[in-house]
C-alpha cells in the first residue's frame, strides 16, 4: 500500500474564477439589485417635489350677459381675471424635503443590504461549489487507494487468506462510486445556483478555484458591534426611519401655522351698456392676502400624538434590530472560531494520526497481525475525516461570508494581542 499523503492536493480547473468575479457579475446584473437602484432613483426625485411650492391658480369671471353684469361707477365690467398662489408657512415646505430627503436615504439602504443579501448569496453558493469539487478530489484520490486495498487482500487471500477481505474491498470502491455520484450531483446544484444569482442559468462550466482563502476571525466583538452600528445597511436604513419619523411629528407641529395665499386681479370695465353717467372704461386692478386659519386644535393635536408614536414606535424598531444583529454576530463568530478549531485540529492531529494508523493496519493485515476488517475501517475513517476538514473550510468561508453580510462592511477589526 503507497503511502499516503495529508490531503490530495487542490486541483485548478481551467476555467475556475474565485469569488470575486461571481460577487461582481450578481452585483451589475441581479434584478433584485437593478430594481433597488430604480426605487433610489425615484426616490431622488420626490425631493424637489416635496420643496416645491403648488401650483398657482388662474381663474377668469366674465358676463355674457350685459343687461345682468356687474355695474360700477367706471363703467359695466367685462371680465375678471385673478391669478393667486399659496405659500406655506417657510419651515413647512423645508420639513417636506427633510423627509423625501431621508426617505431617499432609506431606499439607498435597501440598496445596500439588497448587494449585501445577493453578495451572502453568490458567496454561499460559491463555497458549496468548491466543497464538491474538493470532496470529488479527495474521493477520486481515495478510490485510488481503494483499488490498491482489493490488490492486497486477493494477495492475501492467494496466501491462505479469505475471499471475504476481497469482497469488502470491491463493497469499498463501490461505496465511493455511489459517493462519487451524489457528489457530483451536489456540485450540478452547487453551478445550478450560482449561475441563476449571476443571471446566466444556462452556464454549465462554472468551476471554483483549487485553494480556498478566508479571512482571519476577529476576536474583538465590541470593535465588530461597533462596525456593525456603523456600516450595517439595515440599522441604517431604521436609523433613517426614526429620522425621518421625527421630522413627520415636526411637520404635524408646524400644522398649527398658518398658510399664506397672495394674488392679484384684473378687471376689464367698458363703457359699452354702461348705466353709471360718469362711466370711463377704466379697468380695475387688486392684490389679495390671505391665510388659512388653523383652529380645528382636535385635528392637529390628534396629528401630533400619532406623530409621537410612530417616533416611539421606529425607535423601538431599531433597538430590536441592532439587539438582532449583535445576536447575530455573536453567533456567527463562534461558529467561525469553532470552525477554524475544528479545521486545525484534523489538520494538525486527527488526520495524520489517522493515516499513520492506516498505514500500520496495512501493514499489519500483510503480517496477519489483524483482520481486514480493520484496514477497511481505518481507510473509511480517513476518507471521512479528509471530507470534514473541506467541509470545514467551506464552513468557515461560509460563516465569514454571513459575518461580512452581518456587519456590512469588510472585516478588518485587529485582534487583541
Amino acid at each position: 500500500m503507497p503511502q499516503v499523503e495529508l490531503l490530495p492536493p487542490a486541483e485548478q480547473p481551467a476555467n475556475a474564477q474565485p469569488v470575486d468575479y461571481f460577487v461582481n457579475v450578481a452585483l451589475a446584473n441581479h434584478p433584485k439589485i437593478q430594481a433597488a437602484r430604480a426605487r433610489v432613483a425615484a426616490a431622488s426625485q420626490r425631493v424637489p417635489q416635496a420643496e416645491s411650492l403648488e401650483d398657482p391658480l388662474l381663474s377668469n369671471s366674465f358676463y355674457p350677459i350685459s343687461d345682468q353684469a356687474l355695474q360700477t361707477a367706471a363703467g359695466r365690467a367685462g371680465n375678471t381675471m385673478s391669478l393667486s398662489q399659496k405659500y406655506p408657512w417657510p419651515e413647512k415646505r423645508w420639513t417636506k424635503g427633510a423627509i423625501a430627503c431621508r426617505e431617499m436615504q432609506m431606499a439607498a439602504s435597501v440598496l445596500d443590504k439588497t448587494e449585501l443579501e445577493i453578495e451572502e448569496a453568490v458567496k454561499l453558493a460559491y463555497y458549496e461549489l468548491w466543497f464538491a469539487q474538493r470532496a470529488i478530489t479527495i474521493t477520486q484520490s481515495n478510490r485510488e487507494i481503494a483499488s490498491e486495498l482489493i490488490t492486497l487482500a486477493r494477495a492475501r487471500n492467494e496466501a491462505g487468506g479469505s475471499q471475504q477481505d476481497v469482497l469488502r474491498a470491491q463493497l469499498q470502491v463501490d461505496d465511493i462510486d455511489n459517493r462519487l455520484i451524489q457528489l457530483r450531483r451536489q456540485r450540478a446544484l452547487a453551478q445550478s445556483d450560482l449561475a441563476a444569482l449571476i443571471q446566466q442559468p444556462a452556464a454549465t462550466e462554472i468551476e471554483a478555484v483549487g485553494d480556498l482563502e478566508t479571512a482571519t476571525v476577529p476576536d474583538r466583538l465590541d470593535a465588530l458591534f461597533a462596525a456593525a452600528g456603523e456600516c450595517s445597511p439595515e440599522l441604517r436604513e431604521l436609523r433613517w426611519a426614526v429620522s425621518r419619523d421625527r421630522e413627520k411629528q415636526k411637520l404635524a407641529c408646524l400644522n398649527r401655522r398658518p398658510d399664506f395665499v397672495l394674488g392679484a386681479g384684473w378687471q376689464t370695465i367698458t363703457e359699452s351698456d354702461a348705466i353709471s353717467p360718469v362711466s370711463t372704461g377704466h379697468d380695475n386692478v387688486n392684490f389679495m392676502v390671505g391665510l388659512t386659519l388653523p383652529i380645528w386644535k382636535d385635528r392637529i393635536d390628534a396629528s401630533i400624538r400619532e406623530a409621537s408614536a410612530v417616533v416611539t414606535a421606529s425607535t423601538r424598531e431599531y433597538n430590536a434590530a441592532r439587539d438582532d444583529t449583535y445576536r447575530d454576530i455573536r453567533r456567527l463568530t463562534e461558529q467561525a472560531y469553532a470552525a477554524e478549531e475544528q479545521l486545525r485540529l484534523y489538520n494538525e492531529r486527527i488526520v495524520p494520526r489517522a493515516k499513520r494508523a492506516l498505514q500500520l493496519a496495512a501493514a499489519d493485515y500483510r503480517g496477519r497481525l489483524v483482520d481486514f476488517g480493520e484496514v477497511t475501517d481505518g481507510f473509511t475513517e480517513v476518507l471521512m475525516m479528509e471530507l470534514q476538514v473541506a467541509r470545514s473550510q467551506a464552513t468557515l468561508a461560509g460563516v465569514m461570508a454571513q459575518l461580512h453580510r452581518a456587519v456590512g462592511c469588510e472585516i478588518s477589526v485587529p485582534n487583541s494581542p
